[in-house]
């Protein structure tokens, strides 16, 4: 019998109700078995950098598992190459921010979520924390399946292609930021996980 913890973790003024959360939730929910147990986390990530990887972080080292996988869709795919690092662990990650302080800094200040319209204030002091969470180069491409698309509106593909060069890839044509065919990529997901 093994154990396997899956945690997820969404973009930018996201939250756990986005598309590819739900339909990633439900799919790993029903691979679940008393052989195979997979505990499902996926948690609303604050404003603060920092204070999301704390939370993350103490709930990975409360948890008992056998395995350990992140999957990040865009800022949440920065956080999870920092949590596949410190882990060692598997990571999938979905069109990410690879340089998220550089690419969130004309973004500080009063915004809204995009699931709630409430207020998401971004400070000036949360760039400094991004800073703190980059990973200038992954040690293991090996651990890492990257989905990227070249019709990603907001993120540059081929900054993804390069930073997880070595690691598995799936480089959609077209497509957009948040991989609205999702649905008909999702098996690999689930397949890179069970592997």
């Amino acid at each position: 019998m093994s154990s396997t913890l899956v945690v997820y973790l969404h973009g930018f003024r996201s939250s756990p109700r986005s598309s590819k959360a739900v339909l990633t939730g439900d799919a790993i929910k029903a691979l679940s078995t008393l052989e195979n147990q997979i505990e499902w986390y996926c948690p609303q990530l604050l404003a603060s950098p920092k204070a999301s990887m704390d939370m993350v972080i103490q709930h990975i080292e409360a948890s008992t598992h056998d395995h350990l996988v992140v999957i990040g869709s865009s800022l949440g795919g920065y956080y999870t190459n920092y949590l596949a690092e410190k882990f060692g662990c598997k990571a999938v990650i979905l069109n990410p921010a690879v340089r998220a302080p550089k690419e969130l800094a004309p973004h500080v200040g009063m915004l809204t979520s995009y699931d709630t319209n409430e207020p998401y204030d971004f400070r000036p002091e949360y760039i400094d924390e991004l800073k703190s969470l980059q990973v200038e180069v992954i040690s293991n491409p090996g651990r890492y399946f990257l989905i990227a698309a070249k019709g990603d509106e907001l993120l540059d593909w081929q900054e993804m292609v390069d930073f997880y060069k070595g690691s598995e890839h799936l480089v959609l044509d077209g497509g957009d930021h948040g991989i609205s065919d999702y649905p008909v990529h999702l098996p690999k997901v689930l397949n890179f996980i069970s592997r």
